[in-house]
């Protein structure tokens, strides 16, 4: 990603997590989309719901003590609902220092001082060192990534041998070679686990938006909420073919001699 695309990328999230950091009015339209699924305290700014916690605990298979990273960590909710009930230590990275900001201030009301940290950082340079991470997750963030592979394959680096990643990913139905990317670079896929229900509430959540338009604007002003209808619009018609995905993937132990 070059300096230019990076700093538009980072002002944009910026006034997105400031605008929605002022008003309850976005998580309320989550939590009617979501109805019992939505995990209040998590309150996340993605499709992160109780079933999707649920897999990423089964998945990561985390110890107390051990390492998570969240790769686009956002405004925190995710990962430090992960580090609290795990008992993990946490590091979340996000190309948004108004995200990093609102994440380190939530971080006391999950877990311990220490427990986690929070940087500035992108999907593909975390600046984070080689085979530290025993876990990693990345929810509804690969998509924001200027380079696919390249932040697949920053991942498998911060990886500890025998570490894994759970991702969510949208497809199309037709989808063939939904792993392609991620066994090139060297990741072994464990788990495709399909989330039903995940275009649905999708589709709910962008019928909210358009249909409280108004309190949007009030709400985030003009442009923020220009945002999300111009989403809403683009992406309700493309949902019907929709395939939404969890990849648990595993970075392998390297091989002894042969015969060993």
């Amino acid at each position: 990603m070059n300096s230019t695309t990076e700093h538009h990328l980072r002002a944009g999230f910026d006034a997105f997590h400031r605008a929605r950091s002022r008003t309850c009015l976005v998580a309320a339209l989550y939590a009617e989309a979501m109805g019992d699924a939505y995990a209040t305290e998590v309150a996340a700014d993605s499709s992160c719901d109780w079933r999707l916690l649920a897999t990423l605990v089964g998945r990561l298979r985390l110890g107390p003590g051990q390492l998570l990273v969240d790769m686009g960590c956002g405004s925190g909710g995710v990962g430090l609902w992960l580090a609290r009930a795990l008992a993990v230590r946490l590091i979340g990275i996000d190309l948004s220092p108004v995200a990093i900001q609102l994440a380190t201030t939530r971080g006391c009301t999950f877990v311990a001082p220490g427990q986690a940290a929070f940087a500035v950082g992108t999907l593909e340079a975390s600046g984070l060192p080689d085979a530290q991470a025993d876990g990693v997750i990345c929810v509804d963030a690969l998509s924001c990534a200027a380079d696919r592979a390249a932040a697949l394959r920053e991942m498998h680096r911060i990886l500890k041998p025998g570490g894994r990643a759970v991702l969510t990913r949208a497809v199309r139905r037709a989808t063939t070679t939904v792993t392609e990317q991620e066994q090139a670079v060297g990741f072994t896929v464990e788990y495709v686990d399909e989330r039903p229900g995940e275009p649905a509430m999708w589709a709910r959540l962008y019928r909210l938006w358009i249909a409280h338009a108004d309190e949007l604007r009030r709400e985030l002003g003009d442009t923020q909420a220009q945002n999300m209808l111009g989403e809403a619009h683009r992406m309700l018609d493309r949902l019907a073919g929709r395939q939404a995905l969890t990849l648990a993937l595993r970075r392998p132990q390297p091989q002894g001699p042969a015969g060993l």
